[in-house]
């Protein structure tokens, strides 16, 4: 069975499920070895403390080198974390070992040829406080639906608004400019606004956030005009100070026009 194969079948149980030395019926080897490798450093990071065991950190770093681009997708995804997150949380709890109730995974995979010495899956356990913000990602929008100024555009900026067209202007002037617009006219452009939406990246949490920009109408059915669909699901962004976390592979929707972030 292959890895996204697997993660979907078990995925709707996986959460109820505590987390297992040895492997499991159909499950592809290296999820298996990912997940004794994390099993492995938080026994060995774990000591007993009075009549109880302690994991004290709060933090768990994956790295896997030599990915193949067809499993990237998998391994760099927002379930596939939550999947390793929720393994090592039932594990502690089976075994009675106290842990930080903040304790996050984090996995970071590279593509390309696998190691000279076959080390390919790496764990560190430290903490979030002394790891600081993580680096900024490299991350971009690519057009699916709709023609834009660009056909993908880089979030090299502390702030990308996307609209209807490059310049929108006020009475008072030039108000705003638009890094993608969607000028040309066509069925699926003439549902862009002219101001938005906008990305805004979070130096702190090391987080994309996407925010809503145009006025709607807020009553029951009122249309939002901007949504992710993410997993399948699909959520409304509404005009709101916090916004909306973006995750890889994110197909966001303004309007008809739909673009992709990829980081």
């Amino acid at each position: 069975m292959k890895l996204g194969e697997y993660i979907e079948k078990f995925g709707r149980t996986i959460f109820e499920a505590p987390l297992a030395a040895g492997a499991r019926p159909d499950e592809p080897p290296e999820l298996a070895e990912i997940r004794l490798a994390v099993l492995d450093t938080v026994k060995e990071k774990s000591y007993r403390s009075g009549a109880r065991k302690v994991f004290p950190y709060d933090l768990l770093r994956v790295h896997l080198q030599g990915i193949e681009q067809a499993q990237f997708g998998t391994f760099s995804s927002r379930f596939f974390r939550q999947y390793l997150e929720q393994e090592v949380r039932n594990s502690l709890r089976a075994a009675g070992c106290r842990y930080p109730e903040n304790l996050r995974v984090d996995v970071e995979a590279a593509v390309g040829l696998p190691p000279r010495d076959g080390r390919w899956v790496s764990v560190a356990a430290g903490s979030q406080e002394l790891a600081g913000p993580a680096p900024r990602p490299a991350a971009r929008l690519v057009i699916r639906e709709g023609e834009a100024n660009v056909p993908e555009i880089l979030l090299d900026k502390a702030r990308i608004n996307i609209g209807r067209v490059v310049d929108v202007y006020r009475s008072e002037g030039l108000f705003r400019r638009n890094d993608l617009a969607f000028e040309a006219e066509n069925e699926i452009n003439r549902t862009v606004s002219r101001e938005h939406a906008h990305i805004q990246y979070d130096r702190t949490t090391g987080e994309y956030r996407l925010f809503n920009d145009r006025w709607h109408d807020r009553t029951p059915g009122g249309e939002c005009g901007t949504w992710i669909v993410r997993d399948g699901m699909s959520l409304e962004v509404h005009r709101t100070p916090r916004g909306a976390k973006l995750e890889a592979g994110d197909e966001i929707h303004f309007g008809r026009a739909v673009v992709v972030f990829e980081a």
